[in-house]
């Protein structure tokens, strides 16, 4: 009877140790899991300010784009008002030539 007392408390102890165990690596999975999913959010959220900048940066550019073009629009306006001056002014010497 003693035997089977102490066979009995030993197969509990190992049974509460082995739960013990089981126990520690679940919870080990589950805090290796969290660490996981927040390495991802961080990720994600470098890669959404990564991405932002880079809308920006593009933003930037475009703008200077457009400003480019109005300014070329202008030179090339500037450009054929004068060449029209030009040539009204040519026009008006050659009526005066040929009135002579």
């Amino acid at each position: 009877m003693k035997y089977t007392a102490l066979t009995i408390l030993t197969l509990s102890a190992a049974i509460l140790v082995g739960c013990n165990e089981e126990k520690a690596a679940i919870n080990a999975n589950t805090e290796a899991t969290k660490d996981a999913i927040d390495d991802q959010k961080a990720a994600v959220d470098v890669a959404a300010e990564n991405a932002t900048k880079q809308t920006d940066i593009d933003a930037i550019v475009f703008k200077a784009n457009i400003e480019a073009d109005k300014v070329a629009a202008q030179a090339q306006l500037d450009a054929d008002k004068i060449k029209a001056d030009a040539d009204a002014t040519a026009e008006r010497a050659r009526v005066d030539a040929e009135k002579q």
